[in-house]
């Protein structure tokens, strides 16, 4: 499968979602800048992916990215969503423009939500949404001294 084929648009998610359930695959959903893909990153995908069977990130979308983030992103959405989608346990990648990814949530339907241990299960977006559904709304530990924040620092402190 090319790289290029696991980034899906809204339209192409409910179908291949389909098929992963009638398949009785367990789904896990989470979301991200994702900028400069660093360990940090990867360590935490690659933990979310064993909570099930197949992974859907949520991707934010460049102008999405500047209103969170002051002068990012550094990469642009489609490079980001395709190193994003050449990792082999991320299953799908999805771009959101919202200020939250709740209406992709509302879409995926994820049999597991996903996010950091830098969060309280509480402050999740979608966390009443999946826990409704009989879902799960999990944490993960974050692999600690990596931030992309810490990359940009230490590229312009060097230079």
């Amino acid at each position: 499968m090319w790289t290029k084929d696991k980034i899906l648009t809204r339209a192409q998610l409910p179908a291949t979602l389909a098929d992963w359930r009638a398949q009785g695959r367990k789904v896990v959903f989470t979301n991200g800048c994702f900028d400069l893909l660093h360990l940090g990153h990867v360590d935490y995908l690659e933990q979310a992916r064993h909570l099930g069977a197949a992974l859907v990130v949520g991707l934010n979308t460049d102008a999405s990215v500047r209103c969170l983030k002051p002068g990012r992103p550094i990469q642009d959405e489609e490079a980001r969503a395709r190193i994003l989608a050449a990792l082999a346990f991320v299953d799908a990648v999805v771009l959101f423009g919202e200020p939250t990814p709740l209406a992709l949530i509302e879409l995926v339907q994820p049999d597991i939500l996903v996010k950091g241990d830098d969060y309280a299960v509480e402050r999740i977006v979608g966390h009443e949404l999946v826990l409704a559904r009989g879902g799960q709304v999990l944490t993960v530990p974050l692999v600690a001294g990596y931030s992309t924040s810490r990359i940009v620092e230490h590229i312009i402190a060097t230079q």
